[in-house]
C-alpha cells in the first residue's frame, strides 16, 4: 500500500522537503497532497487526524503519524543513509517533538511562504493526489 504524505502547501521548507523525498524515493512508494487542498482535507477526515496540526502527516496502513514520528518513518523508506535516521524512533517522542516543534513554529520565518505551488513535471505530478 502506498504511503501518503500531507504537507503544508504554503511552506517553502515543506515544498523543498517534498522535492527531497521524491528524489530519494525511486520506487515511488510515497504520494503527496497539500493539507490545505480538497484531497488533503478528505484524507485528514477519513483517518481522523487532527485538522489543525502544525506538522507533516504521514498516512501508512490506515494509521496517521505526526511530527517527528512521521519524519522518521518517511526517512526509513528513503534511498541512501537517510534510512539510518530511523534509529531516533527509540528516543521518546516528547523529546523528538520538542526539536521538531522548534522547526515547525519557525519555518515561515526561516524559509518563507509560497504564493503559489511549484508545478511538477508530468512524471512527478502522477504522485500527487
Amino acid at each position: 500500500m502506498k504511503k501518503i504524505i500531507l504537507f503544508d502547501g504554503e511552506c517553502n521548507f515543506c515544498d523543498k522537503s517534498v522535492q527531497f523525498i521524491i528524489k530519494r524515493d525511486p520506487e515511488a512508494i510515497f504520494s503527496f497532497t497539500s493539507q490545505q487542498g480538497e484531497a488533503g482535507q478528505q484524507m485528514i477526515k477519513k483517518h481522523h487526524a487532527p485538522s489543525s496540526v502544525d506538522s507533516i502527516i504521514l498516512i501508512e496502513n490506515d494509521t496517521y503519524y505526526l511530527k517527528s514520528s512521521a519524519a522518521l518513518r518517511i526517512c526509513r523508506h528513503l534511498q541512501g543513509a537517510w534510512k539510518l535516521l530511523f534509529i531516533f524512533i527509540l528516543v521518546p517522542y516528547p523529546i523528538r517533538d520538542f526539536f521538531y516543534n522548534i522547526l515547525a513554529k519557525n519555518r515561515y520565518k526561516w524559509f518563507g511562504k509560497k504564493d503559489q505551488c511549484t508545478l511538477p513535471t508530468p512524471e512527478v505530478r502522477k504522485r500527487f493526489l
